[in-house]
C-alpha cells in the first residue's frame, strides 16, 4: 500500500511541535524580557534635558548637596525638581548671559517652569515616600539614584521593580531586629538560629504589601 504522506512529513511533523513549543511560551517571555532590557527601560544612557545641567559641576566643584535643590525629598513623597526662581538665586550673577542658559532666563521672566525630562518613574499602583527613606531610614541618595554627582547627565542606573525594593527592605528589616534581640540578652545566639527575631514568622512593617500598594 503507498504512503498517503511523503518520507519527509513526520520530520516536518516533529519539527512543527518542537517549533510551537517553543514558539508559545515565546510569546509570554519575549515581552517580559523585554520590558526589563536596558533598551526599553533606557538604562545607562544620558536623559535629554532641555538645559545642559551638570551635577559634577554643582556637586563637586561647587559643592551644592542634592537636597538643596531637592528640598521635598525631606519632607514629601516627591523630591521635585528645583524652581526656576532657585537657579535664578545664582545664576543672576554667575554666566546670567551664558546662552546655555537662556532657558533658564526665559522661564523666568515668562513664570513658566523648565519642562525637565522625567528620569524615574514608578507606577500610579506604587506609594513612594521619599521623605521616609530620607528623612526617616537616612539613605543617601545614591543608594536608590547612584552616583549623581560624577555624571554629566542624569541616567538611569537602578531598576526599580518590586524584588529589588523588597530585597533593600528585608536587609534593612533584619538590622532593626538585631537591638530588639540584644536588649533580651540573646547577643550569643546566631542570628540562623530557632527563635531569632530575625527568623520570626510574620508580616513586617517593610514587607507588607500595603506598605507600598494602598
Amino acid at each position: 500500500m503507498p504512503f498517503v504522506f511523503p518520507e519527509w512529513s513526520d520530520t516536518a511533523v516533529r519539527v512543527a511541535l518542537i517549533g510551537l513549543a517553543v514558539a508559545i511560551p515565546g510569546l509570554f517571555v519575549v515581552p517580559m524580557l523585554y520590558v526589563r532590557s536596558p533598551y526599553n527601560l533606557n538604562r545607562q544612557a544620558p536623559i535629554e534635558q532641555p538645559v545642559q545641567f551638570d551635577h559634577r559641576h554643582h556637586t563637586r566643584d561647587d559643592g551644592i548637596d542634592c537636597l538643596y535643590c531637592h528640598t521635598d525629598a525631606e519632607r514629601g513623597p516627591f523630591a521635585g525638581v528645583p524652581p526656576t526662581e532657585l537657579c535664578m538665586g545664582c545664576h543672576s550673577q554667575v554666566w546670567n548671559k551664558s546662552p546655555m542658559l537662556e532657558p533658564v532666563r526665559r522661564s523666568f521672566f515668562s513664570g513658566r517652569p523648565i519642562a525637565w525630562s522625567r528620569v524615574h518613574r514608578v507606577p500610579d499602583f506604587v506609594y513612594f515616600d521619599h521623605s521616609a527613606h530620607v528623612t526617616g531610614a537616612k539613605l543617601a541618595c545614591a543608594t536608590c539614584h547612584g552616583d549623581v554627582t560624577s555624571e554629566p547627565a542624569v541616567e538611569r542606573v537602578r531598576l526599580f521593580t518590586m524584588g529589588w525594593c523588597l530585597d533593600c527592605h528585608r536587609t534593612r528589616e533584619s538590622t532593626q531586629r538585631q537591638p530588639a534581640f540584644a536588649a533580651l540578652g540573646e547577643t550569643k545566639r546566631s542570628p540562623d538560629s530557632p527563635g531569632h527575631p530575625a527568623t520570626l514568622p510574620g508580616p513586617s512593617r517593610l514587607t507588607t504589601c500595603t506598605t507600598c500598594h494602598r
